[in-house]
């Protein structure tokens, strides 16, 4: 049976800094600049936008106009188009995007129902329950044991079949999960260590480098930028939608 509700949170996160070091979006990112465009490059590709859909798994820095940008992570959710790097989001994607990052519910709904692949529209009820568990408690860390035991499979099945419905490996969404929970924990002021260990990343050293390389800054820096991140309107935009 298939889970009619994706169990995929779906994240928004403020980015303050002008730049972002080479980096690998784990899922399909949106960006939105604030004030500007965006400028992505990586592999040999160059591309520019107001609102810009980034393929995950490809290295790529960024430059950003003045007051940063919002980024929509949106989990589960394969790339939708055949550019190598990162597409335009033209009408009406990009009217959804913009509403689902002031947190219109119907919004992300409808955007990740206009996304999503046929194969992604309905995800197993045994894989939903465990993506589910996984992000009840991000500092729990499930073992392949414990998947293959809800799933009724064998290790190595179990995993290839966690794999193809979420398109991530096990241990992947595992890190990208608690990643989640810590940059949240993180924007609304918590210390860095303190995230670490409620995340339960090994030490604040640990949490750093995961931070750096899925999101191509530094912890410190992405606090720091949080007040330059403050959109013109006045908002700081953070947090799980979905």
């Amino acid at each position: 049976m298939a889970d009619a509700v994706s169990p995929f949170p779906t994240s928004c996160f403020p980015v303050g800094s002008r730049s972002l070091a080479a980096h690998a979006n784990p899922v399909t990112a949106i960006l939105r600049g604030r004030t500007g465009p965006l400028r992505l490059a990586g592999e040999g590709q160059c591309v520019e936008g107001d609102l810009l859909i980034v393929r995950s798994g490809v290295k790529h820095g960024v430059e950003l106009a003045a007051f940063g940008a919002d980024v929509l992570y949106l989990g589960g959710l394969d790339f939708p188009f055949d550019a190598p790097l990162a597409g335009r989001l033209g009408a009406p994607l990009a009217y959804l995007a913009d509403a689902a990052m002031h947190g219109d519910s119907g919004a992300l709904a409808e955007l990740r129902s206009r996304l999503a692949a046929p194969s992604r529209r309905n995800i197993p009820a045994d894989i939903a329950a465990v993506v589910r568990a996984i992000e009840a408690d991000p500092m729990w860390r499930m073992s392949q044991d414990e998947l293959a035991h809800r799933l009724g499979m064998e290790r190595t099945r179990a995993l290839r079949y966690f794999k193809a419905a979420t398109g991530q490996g096990f241990r992947d969404y595992k890190l990208w999960s608690a990643l989640q929970h810590a940059t949240r924990m993180m924007a609304e002021g918590a210390l860095v260590r303190t995230a670490a260990m409620d995340a339960g990343f090994a030490d604040t050293a640990h949490l750093s480098r995961v931070f750096f390389r899925l999101f191509g800054l530094t912890p410190s820096a992405a606090i720091a930028g949080l007040a330059i991140g403050t959109s013109p309107d006045g908002m700081l935009r953070t947090g799980r939608l979905m």
